[in-house]
C-alpha cells in the first residue's frame, strides 16, 4: 500500500460533501491538500481543520463552468510551485431532473460538460505530463452509477464521456508509475445527492480515496466506493487490487 505522506493532493470541489469527507481522509493519512472551491472562503473552515492533522494546506478557487478560472487555478498552483502528485476530480453538477425529457434544452448538456468533463480534462492535461517527468502520480476520476434515466441525460451523458477519457488515457499510462482510475461515491445524501439518498456521505471512505493507495501499477479501474464501506484502508486497497483493470487497448 503506498505511504502518501508528504504528498501534495489536489481535489475539486473539497469544501462539503465527497470532497470534504475526502480532505479529512488524505490530512489523516498525512497529505497534503491543495482544496478547490468557487471561492476560497468556502474552504477556510475545513483548511484549519486538516492543518490540526499536521499536513501543509491552501486553498485555490475557480468556477469550473468557466475554462479561463480553470487555467488561472492551475496556473496559480504552479506559480506557487507546489507538485501535486495526486489528484481527486471530485467536483461536479447535477443540473436538473427532467420529468418531459423530450424537451431537455441543450443548456443542460451544455452547463454538464463543461463542469463534469472539460474541466477534468483541462486539469489532466496539464497535471498528468508533470507527473510522468517526476515519475509519480495519482489521478482519480468521480464517475457516475445513473443508468437508464433519460431525466438525467445530461448529466450522465457528462460522466459517460470522462469514463471514456479516463479509460483512453489508462492505456498510455503503462510504466509510468501514473495511475488513473474512476470512482463512484454512490447515491449519498448530499447536495447533489439530496436528502432521500440511501447512504451517508461518511460512508464513501475509504473506497472514494483508495485509488490515491493502489501501487500495483494497473490504470482503468472502477472503484465504487460503496463495495469498500466498513473496510480499513489496508483492507480496501487489497480488495481493489483484485479488481479488474481494464484501459481501452490500441
Amino acid at each position: 500500500m503506498l505511504d502518501v505522506k508528504g504528498r501534495w493532493a489536489l481535489i475539486t470541489g473539497a469544501s462539503r460533501g465527497v470532497g470534504y469527507q475526502t480532505a479529512l481522509f488524505m490530512a489523516q493519512q498525512g497529505c497534503n491538500l491543495i482544496l478547490h472551491s468557487r471561492s476560497k472562503a468556502h474552504s477556510q473552515r475545513l483548511e484549519q481543520e486538516v492543518k490540526a492533522y499536521g499536513v501543509e494546506c491552501y486553498s485555490v478557487q475557480a468556477e469550473l463552468a468557466d475554462h479561463h478560472e480553470v487555467l488561472a487555478m492551475l496556473d496559480e498552483i504552479e506559480r506557487i510551485g507546489t507538485p501535486v502528485d495526486i489528484v481527486f476530480n471530485n467536483a461536479a453538477v447535477q443540473i436538473a431532473y427532467r420529468k418531459d425529457y423530450w424537451q431537455t434544452p441543450v443548456e443542460d448538456f451544455d452547463m454538464s460538460f463543461r463542469i463534469n468533463f472539460t474541466a477534468v480534462a483541462t486539469i489532466c492535461f496539464r497535471l498528468i505530463p508533470k507527473m510522468i517527468e517526476r515519475g509519480f502520480g495519482r489521478v482519480i476520476n468521480t464517475t457516475s452509477g445513473i443508468r437508464n434515466e433519460p431525466e438525467q441525460s445530461g448529466y450522465a451523458a457528462s460522466k459517460a464521456a470522462l469514463d471514456k477519457f479516463t479509460k483512453d488515457l489508462a492505456s498510455r499510462l503503462e510504466g509510468t508509475n501514473v495511475l488513473i482510475n474512476l470512482t463512484d461515491p454512490g447515491w449519498c445524501r448530499t447536495d447533489l445527492g439530496g436528502p432521500q439518498a440511501p447512504n451517508a456521505v461518511e460512508s464513501v471512505i475509504p473506497g472514494i480515496a483508495v485509488g490515491a493507495f493502489l501501487d500495483d501499477q494497473k490504470s482503468g479501474r472502477f472503484l465504487p466506493a460503496q463495495s469498500f464501506v466498513g473496510l480499513t484502508l489496508a483492507e480496501a486497497v487489497a480488495k481493489a487490487q483484485t479488481m479488474s483493470a481494464s484501459p481501452y487497448t490500441i
